[in-house]
């Protein structure tokens, strides 16, 4: 009986390093910026490949831009981007109008590129509901702040499009604490169950807030766990746009062709803090790990990538940045010039016919705002 248990043992040891060996890390440009996939290269034109370093560059800009926003108290929650624009940036660029985005709390960048303004998203920052109002043909919902519970939401909506017959996706992200979260497993597996046309990305920055992802989880990548609902998981170096857009890309024309859903783990990083609410990355991160994905930084890659094809220069990144500061300044004076709410704005828009509790408050709070 010993003897027979020690064979299972084995077998079992054996099986899980049999799955994690079909997780390579998909990458087609390295730190220097230097093509080592010739194969997987995603057909981008000229113009394709120097707009999404355009979206790269201005996103970095908005983000210092938000963070000093933040500090002088003209926005409220904000999340740093900066170090995960291609994971972010790339994966919206391979999507289509129509498609449907769930982001986190992070993932602002994607909302804008798809079409919120962005003023409404510096309203959403500062908790007013007009950032919430998402536009008419913009398919955003505002940003999860409950962790992984997107997931969930994600599922449901891109079900919702199979039933309809609709050519397009519903795509959500995490970050690697999200796939700790029991929504996490629900989204996918009923995603996968249901054959729904979802792309579930994981943006894995190696810290859940303070801790380490190998704290978080015994497996080897966060892309295995797709195993389990039994659908496609694939590990991408997420500070490679390309990479990230070729993932992404092939993701959406499986799920659009009946296929159903993909989990996609980026490997990327954030420099900055979790949030601007006081978390300091200094009590957990070391400067040499902070070095290291400097290093990787996926705006110096791409950008050497494109000057050797002839395609990016300091006048064009200039012209980025410029148009960035002069898009942030006019758009915070939108947010300043908006109405304050009050308590009666966000009493109305809670429920389409007005709960007789509420209506009482609504009398009490109007009252009140008249004097």
């Amino acid at each position: 009986m010993a003897s027979k248990t020690k064979n299972l043992q084995f077998d079992a040891k054996k099986q899980l390093e049999k799955v994690e060996e079909q997780f390579q890390t998909l990458q087609i440009l390295n730190e220097e910026g230097k093509v080592v996939n010739e194969s997987a290269m995603p057909e981008l034109n000229d113009e394709q490949l120097q707009e999404l370093m355009r979206r790269m560059v201005y996103t970095r800009i908005l983000d210092q831009r938000s963070i000093s926003l933040n500090r002088q108290g003209r926005l409220g929650f904000y999340a740093p981007t900066a170090g995960q624009e291609a994971s972010q940036l790339a994966s919206q660029f391979a999507l289509e109008k129509e498609d449907f985005i769930l982001p986190g709390y992070r993932d602002v960048p994607q909302m804008i590129w798809h079409g919120l303004p962005l003023s409404q998203a510096f309203l959403w920052s500062r908790g007013h509901f007009q950032g919430g109002n998402i536009p008419e043909g913009v398919n955003v919902i505002a940003p999860q702040i409950i962790i992984g519970a997107q997931y969930i939401q994600t599922a449901g909506v891109a079900l919702g499009m199979k039933k309809r017959g609709k050519q397009s996706v519903a795509v959500t992200y995490t970050g690697d604490g999200g796939t700790s979260q029991g929504d996490f497993y629900e989204g996918i597996n009923f995603a996968g169950a249901f054959s729904a046309p979802a792309i579930f990305i994981v943006q894995n920055n190696r810290f859940a807030i303070s801790t380490p992802v190998s704290k978080q989880s015994a497996a080897k990548t966060l892309a295995q766990k797709a195993v389990a609902a039994g659908i496609p998981g694939i590990q991408v170096d997420g500070m490679d746009p390309l990479a990230v857009y070729v993932a992404v890309r092939e993701a959406r024309e499986r799920a659009v062709n009946g296929e159903g859903p993909t989990l996609i783990e980026t490997l990327t990083y954030r420099y900055g803090p979790h949030t601007m609410a006081g978390d300091d990355p200094t009590r957990y991160r070391t400067t040499d790990l902070d070095n290291e994905w400097e290093k990787k930084d996926p705006l110096v890659r791409f950008r050497k990538f494109l000057e050797g094809k002839g395609l990016w220069n300091e006048e064009k990144e200039n012209e980025v940045i410029e148009k960035a500061k002069e898009d942030i300044k006019v758009a915070i004076k939108q947010a300043d010039d908006t109405p304050k709410q009050k308590v009666t704005d966000l009493i109305s828009i809670m429920h389409e016919e007005m709960p007789y509790n509420l209506k009482e408050q609504y009398e009490i709070y109007k009252a009140k705002e008249s004097k």
